[in-house]
């Protein structure tokens, strides 16, 4: 039987007219070491569709993990990885707010709880 899919989703405010600065940097820099931690791209998603240079923009981006597993391996990995915090350091100028968020499908919370 598969390992039920938990989502990591990270959803970024941008400053005003630096939503494309902050996805091609997030994509540049903090994926590749994402990947490696084991967490697979799912999506970006902006919201408005529209690059506003005088507004801000949400950015919504949802990575995957198989199971539960992969998920307290990719967060022990994470806590011994300085270059996250250096990079969301460096690119903070660029962003109003950031939160993530750990999801799965409804039908998979049951065996997700039975750990």
């Amino acid at each position: 039987m598969a390992e039920p899919t938990i989502y990591i989703v990270d959803e970024v405010v941008t400053k005003p007219g630096h939503a494309r600065g902050f996805i091609d940097r997030y994509l540049a820099e903090y994926a590749p070491g994402a990947e490696r931690r084991g967490m697979t791209l799912d999506r970006v998603l902006v919201s408005p569709p529209i690059w506003f240079p005088d507004q801000e923009n949400i950015v919504t981006i949802t990575w995957t993990v198989p199971g539960v597993g992969a998920w307290w391996q990719m967060t022990a990995m994470g806590r011994h990885d300085a270059s996250i915090g250096e990079f969301w350091t460096e690119i903070e100028q660029l962003l109003q707010s950031r939160s993530r968020r750990m999801t799965a499908a409804a039908d998979d919370v049951d065996g997700l709880n039975n750990v």
